[in-house]
C-alpha cells in the first residue's frame, strides 16, 4: 500500500484524495494546506493526518508526495520531495517559469526519482480511443488536427494572478494533447487572442479567446481555439483528419436522450458543464496509472520533460502574439 502525502487542500486536492481513497493500492497519509481548517478537513474525512509540508516530504513513511498547490509552488516542493527520494505526483505547470522548469526538469531527471505531471486529459477514455485509432493507422497519414477547449464560465477573480496567464493555465492542456495525437513534435507556433469575455481579465493583462495555430517538420497543422465562456458547458471537442477520413470525439452529455417531437426541433442535452464532472474517469486512470509505474517500477506515461515541452510551447504562443509572427521551436 503505497502511502501518498497530499500537499493542498482546494478543489483538485480534494479531487485528488477521493481517487487516492479509492484506489485499493494507495492510502492518503497525510494532508498539507496554507488552511488549517480546510487540511483538517480533509484530513478527517479520509482518516488522515495533518502534517508541514516539510513534515509531510520527509516523513519516512511517505512514498508519494502529491503537489496539488497554487502554480508558483510547484517547483520547490516537487525538488524537496525529489531530495528527499519520493515518488512524485505534480498539477501542471511545473513552474510559470520556463528557466526556473529547465532547472526543475535537470534535477528531477538526475536524481531518478518517478515524476508525473497532471495531463489529466491523456488518460479519458475517449481521448485513448482517438490516440489508438491515430496510432493504428484508421484515418492513414494525419494531417490536420482541430482542438476546441471552451470554459462554461471564466475562473474566479482570486485565481488571475496565480494561473500565469490563459496559454500557460488553459491552453497548456491543449498543448500537451496536441503533442499526444501528434506524435510529432510542433516546430512553428503562431497566435492570435482577444479579451472579450471578462473585463476583469483584459484589466490584469490577459486574453481570454485565444486561436493557436502548430505546424511539425512534416507540415501537419493543428488548430487549437480557447474561450473562457461557452455558456453551454464545458466544450471538449477534437477532430483529426487524415488521408483516409476523420475521426471525432465529441461533446459528452448528462444523458444520451435525444427528443424528437412533432412540433418542436430536435432536442439533445448540453454538454456535462464541471471540468470534475467531463474529467472524471481520466482523473481515475491517470492516478491508477501513476501508482501502476511507481508499484511495479515501470516507466510513467507522462514525465517532467512532457510538463516542459508544454510549456515551451505556451511560452512560444505567448511570444507570437506579442510580436505577431510565427514562432520557431525546438523541443
Amino acid at each position: 500500500m503505497l502511502k501518498v502525502a497530499l500537499l493542498g487542500a482546494g478543489r483538485i486536492a480534494r479531487v485528488h484524495a477521493k481517487h487516492i481513497d479509492d484506489n485499493p493500492d494507495s492510502v492518503l497519509f497525510s494532508v498539507s494546506g496554507s488552511s488549517s481548517g480546510n487540511a483538517g478537513e480533509l484530513a478527517e474525512k479520509y482518516h488522515a493526518k495533518v502534517l508541514s509540508v516539510t513534515e509531510a516530504i520527509n516523513h519516512p513513511e511517505v512514498d508519494i508526495v502529491l503537489i496539488a498547490t497554487p502554480n508558483d509552488t510547484h517547483a520547490d516542493f516537487a525538488l524537496q520531495a525529489a531530495r528527499a527520494g519520493k515518488a512524485i505526483f505534480c498539477e501542471k505547470p511545473i513552474d510559470l517559469h520556463i528557466e526556473r522548469v529547465r532547472a526543475c526538469v535537470e534535477e528531477i531527471n538526475q536524481l531518478a526519482v518517478p515524476f508525473m505531471i497532471g495531463f489529466n486529459r491523456r488518460f479519458d477514455p475517449n481521448h485513448a480511443a482517438l490516440h489508438r485509432a491515430l496510432s493504428a493507422g484508421e484515418i492513414g497519414e494525419l494531417e490536420h488536427l482541430q482542438i476546441s477547449s471552451r470554459d462554461p464560465s471564466p475562473p474566479p477573480q482570486e485565481n488571475y494572478p496565480d494561473s500565469g496567464g490563459i496559454f500557460r493555465d488553459m491552453t497548456i492542456h491543449d498543448f500537451d494533447m496536441a503533442r499526444f495525437l501528434l506524435q510529432e513534435e510542433p516546430i512553428a507556433v503562431s497566435a492570435i487572442a482577444a479579451a472579450l469575455v471578462n473585463p476583469k481579465i483584459k484589466a490584469g493583462g490577459d486574453v481570454d479567446v485565444v486561436v493557436v495555430t502548430l505546424q511539425t517538420a512534416s507540415g501537419k497543422i493543428v488548430v487549437i481555439n480557447n474561450s473562457r465562456r461557452s455558456g453551454y458547458g464545458y466544450d471538449q471537442r477534437i477532430e483529426a483528419h487524415g488521408q483516409l477520413g476523420c475521426l471525432q470525439v465529441n461533446n459528452v452529455p448528462a444523458t444520451t436522450l435525444v427528443k424528437f417531437t412533432e412540433n418542436n426541433a430536435v432536442q439533445s442535452q448540453k454538454p456535462l458543464y464541471s471540468v470534475l464532472d467531463r474529467y472524471h474517469a481520466a482523473f481515475q486512470q491517470q492516478w491508477q496509472a501513476f501508482v501502476t509505474a511507481v508499484k511495479e517500477n515501470k516507466t510513467l506515461p507522462i514525465t517532467a520533460d512532457d510538463g516542459l515541452k508544454a510549456l515551451m510551447l505556451a511560452e512560444a504562443a505567448i511570444e507570437s502574439l506579442k510580436t505577431q509572427k510565427v514562432v520557431t521551436v525546438t523541443l
